[in-house]
């Protein structure tokens, strides 16, 4: 493999001297001829400025004077020819003595008639040259006539040959350093790659694929740029993604993924309950080392089908889904107003109605966003209420509510539970109720406590459906799903040591009451031992 990669990399090198080579002797090409021109045109002036050249122009008796003098010039300068023109552009010196005399007809010669300088590139026999033009000034500053001087432009053979020492030494220490260096490129491939050949390194490939299509958990892998190295069939399956993942974006294809997070926090995670995409799995993420850098991130995990539901209940996704559902239909219900009111041509009503409904919900947000400082708790309340409206039930927030911070063995997801599932059971209390319906939710927060208080004036409940009402899979209401909320709520009340109270009476309503330590028994004593 080594020669075969030191071959290429002499290639890319070979080519790489070629390219500059043709662009090195084209600036080459171009500065020669910026000298030469410079070189012409002051020859050509010094030519003019001379009293025997003007003289032999204004006085045709001097006239034979002038091609003597310009051939010295010539051979001094090393150009090629130095022609003097008159006005009639008759030629007045030339290296060719016979065409002394005679009118040229160059087609570049015109604006040097009208006393202008410049130079100009004419093709012949002898190849391309390269000429200058300066008009010849008497003392009055009265034009008698044209310099024009000329000297043929190397072509690109001349050039080489020209410059063939430097074109020697540099091809031999390009090529010297190109073998040198295409040599330790492949020795360095070679070393990253285990010294394994192509053909080996295909082999592994293939059976590592077939291996993680084999096993029964989800396998998902990244770089350390967060690009998908491996997804199995499993994996695919579980989290319900389709197609050729393999180099995307990980995010792009799991917006709600964790494994990244691995790669900042540089240490394993095991046995952690996740919720991604659809599925509700159980999950171990570590990073992936060479040496002591982390170049990536594995995620082994096992699908929790069993726990799908309580998760949905968990994380109130249901919830959300909800909420987003009753909005849709509340803001069609509204925009179906607003365009009846405009149809019906009361313009100035339906912006009345508009900023009402703008007021109402820009406040209600602002108030809900700065009161509760968790997003998912914040998103629940806001969803609850929109569906109470809906439902034609008030859902009222105590103003004097507030979550800062949550208790010590609490979480956003515990939050979540015991809200989505406490108003959920308020909205059942309510079905059957006529009249005004109410539910009124209070969260009050100070350094040792967390308050939830969640009440309607619902059906309340008997005494045998108090007793029973945190087992598991009991419920008063026919479905599926039933007799999870209640349950979780308690589990969660047990894992904080909080405190629950709870008050119903049938026809009147049900309150409950949670009541949450902020710090663990172990911290209070800590803080109280510290402040003594």
């Amino acid at each position: 493999m080594n020669w075969k990669i030191t071959i290429l990399s002499f290639g890319i090198v070979l080519f790489a001297i070629c390219i500059g080579g043709i662009i090195l002797i084209g600036r080459v090409i171009h500065l020669q001829e910026q000298e030469l021109g410079q070189r012409l045109l002051v020859t050509a002036r010094t030519v003019t400025q001379l009293p025997s050249i003007i003289s032999g122009l204004t006085e045709q008796n001097r006239r034979q004077e002038i091609n003597p003098i310009t051939e010295r010039l010539r051979i001094i300068n090393d150009v090629d020819y130095i022609v003097v023109l008159d006005m009639n552009g008759i030629r007045w010196s030339h290296p060719s003595s016979s065409r002394i005399g005679e009118l040229s007809q160059g087609e570049d010669e015109h604006a040097a008639f009208a006393e202008h300088t410049y130079l100009s590139r004419a093709k012949g026999e002898q190849g391309t040259a390269l000429r200058a033009f300066v008009p010849v000034m008497n003392e009055q500053h009265e034009q008698v006539g044209v310099v024009l001087v000329g000297k043929l432009v190397p072509g690109l053979t001349g050039i080489i040959l020209d410059m063939r020492g430097q074109i020697y030494v540099t091809v031999f220490l390009s090529l010297l350093f190109g073998i040198l260096g295409s040599w330790m490129l492949s020795r360095h491939i070679k070393e990253q790659m285990f010294r394994l050949e192509p053909e080996e390194i295909a082999q592994l490939l293939v059976e590592r694929t077939a291996t993680f299509n084999a096993m029964h958990e989800g396998v998902i892998a990244i770089d350390s740029h967060e690009y998908i190295t491996v997804f199995n069939d499993n994996a695919k399956k579980m989290l319900q993604v389709e197609g050729e993942v393999l180099g995307r974006h990980i995010r792009e294809v799991l917006p709600d993924t964790r494994l990244p997070e691995i790669l900042q926090l540089n240490h394993a995670i095991y046995n952690q309950e996740l919720h991604v995409g659809p599925a509700h799995i159980l999950s171990n993420r570590v990073p992936i080392k060479v040496g002591q850098q982390t170049v990536g991130a594995v995620a082994i995990f096992r699908d929790r089908s069993e726990v799908t539901k309580i998760a949905e209940e968990l994380t109130g996704v249901r919830a959300f889904v909800d909420a987003l559902r009753v909005q849709n239909h509340e803001y069609m219900n509204k925009l179906h107003t607003i365009g009846g009111l405009i149809q019906l041509d009361h313009k100035q009503k339906a912006l009345d109605y508009l900023f009402e409904t703008m007021e109402a919900q820009s406040e209600l947000s602002s108030f809900v966003s700065s009161k509760i400082a968790n997003e998912s708790a914040a998103g629940l309340l806001l969803g609850k209420i929109s569906r109470g409206r809906e439902l034609g039930v008030d859902v009222r927030l105590d103003r004097a509510s507030r979550l800062i911070r949550f208790p010590d063995n609490l979480d956003q997801h515990d939050i979540v539970v015991i809200l989505g599932n406490l108003i959920e059971n308020a909205f059942d209390a309510l079905k059957e109720k006529d009249g005004k319906k109410e539910i009124f939710i209070s969260i009050e927060q100070d350094d040792d406590v967390l308050s939830i208080l969640v009440e309607d004036n619902g059906k309340g409940m008997s005494e045998e459906t108090k007793q029973r009402m945190f087992e598991r899979g009991f419920s008063t209401n026919v479905g599926e799903s039933r007799g999870i909320g209640l349950y979780l709520i308690y589990n969660i009340v047990n894992k904080c040591g909080a405190h629950l109270e709870v008050e119903s009476t049938v026809g009147v309503g049900t309150s409950f009451i949670l009541t949450f330590p902020m710090h663990t028994r172990e911290e209070e004593t800590h803080v109280q031992s510290r402040t003594d």
